[in-house]
């Protein structure tokens, strides 16, 4: 693994040399992680002129840096409170004594302050802007990055489909996150890939809803999205059921409508084809059944070393996909008062030629009555 890492890291060196920088500074925990193959709290990631370093904070209350590390990566270890403790400023520090006259950093990562302290402490320093070059280089997921994401798609489909049998009725949507939650780690997962959405009866198909302690029914639409985090890397499966021997008949209108537009998402996804236009296949099914009003800003995204990054499928997202990215098809519909549906799956784009796209979250769409 240590050639990967260094690979991606040389692939980085190759962006920001040709924008005008001599050195990098990575900040943002997922990035570091991606460039070095872990990421300890607090750590940045310095891409020098003569060496590539991880400096982390003063390790007192965490212990020392995890391991192992890339053979061809320092890892330097800092101690003492305030900006001299700072990894970034200490980074910045090293890339001027080795000779650096210019360093990129992530704006979009780093604080007011925190600019501010680095320029500061090496003023001699000409800060450019790296913007989310790691962020695009991580888009694409090689194979050992897809393994993970597809055995974190199989533990949340397993703990999901032990909770779908037990007995449901009265016990509280925050009872149910947390039992599901147990389950993830029991299994092997590292923890939640984010924070579990149970959601019951008026709140069912609320996206991104925080669990409370409103007991299921007799009669209620149950929306659960939940997702694994395994060796760092995430997966997310959202399902709707409905509570009782069977669904009433605008249940299953709505369910086939959000059914539909899902399938239409999916099916979209293959090399080449524009962010918007898998956001534009989606949405028109529930523009067409009347549901336009009120629809999220985007019907899916990127997943990965986080739940929620690069690409965006939404109405305005530039740019087309690539084979081995791995996006959520996930919309929903919200009735006020009534409830509602979402699905969400996590695929991999793969060519028609090799099948199609790859369905990581298998728990069954049919709507099920619990």
């Amino acid at each position: 693994m240590s050639q990967v890492y260094a690979a991606r890291r040389a692939r980085l060196h190759d962006q920001y040399a040709a924008a005008g920088s001599e050195a990098a500074l990575v900040s943002r925990p997922a990035n570091v992680r991606y460039l070095c193959g872990d990421a300890p709290p607090g750590a940045t990631l310095l891409l020098g002129p003569v060496q590539d370093v991880l400096v982390a904070p003063e390790a007192s209350s965490w212990g020392p840096v995890p391991g192992p590390h890339p053979e061809d990566l320092r890892v330097l270890v800092l101690s003492g409170p305030g900006a001299d403790g700072d990894p970034a400023v200490a980074a910045a520090d090293l890339a001027a004594a080795d000779g650096a006259e210019s360093l990129a950093v992530e704006e979009h990562d780093l604080t007011v302050a925190r600019h501010r302290a680095v320029g500061s402490a090496v003023p001699r320093l000409r800060l450019a802007d790296l913007g989310r070059a790691v962020e695009q280089l991580r888009i694409v997921k090689d194979d050992e990055e897809i393994s993970c994401m597809r055995i974190a798609g199989e533990l949340a489909d397993q703990a999901l489909g032990e909770l779908l049998e037990s007995i449901l009725v009265g016990r509280t949507e925050r009872h149910l996150a947390l039992e599901l939650e147990r389950r993830l780690v029991d299994h092997g997962a590292d923890g939640p890939a984010f924070p579990t959405v149970v959601a019951a009866g008026p709140h069912a198909g609320r996206a991104g809803h925080l669990p409370t302690d409103r007991r299921v029914e007799e009669g209620d639409f149950l929306t659960i999205c939940l997702g694994a985090d395994y060796r760092g890397y995430r997966c997310q499966v959202g399902r709707t059921f409905v509570i009782g021997p069977s669904p009433a008949d605008w249940q299953v209108e709505l369910y086939d409508i959000v059914f539909a537009a899902q399938r239409a998402g999916r099916e979209a996804l293959l090399p080449g084809m524009a962010y918007r236009d898998v956001d534009r296949v989606t949405r028109q099914v529930l523009d067409a059944a009347g549901y336009g009003e009120g629809l999220e800003a985007r019907t899916g995204h990127g997943v990965g070393l986080e739940i929620d990054e690069d690409p965006r499928l939404s109405p305005s997202a530039m740019g087309k996909l690539d084979a081995c990215v791995p996006v959520t098809v996930e919309p929903g519909v919200h009735l006020p008062g009534r409830g509602g549906v979402r699905i969400d799956d996590t695929l991999v784009v793969r060519p028609e030629a090799d099948g199609g796209p790859e369905l990581l979250t298998i728990t069954t769409k049919e709507l099920l009555a619990l």
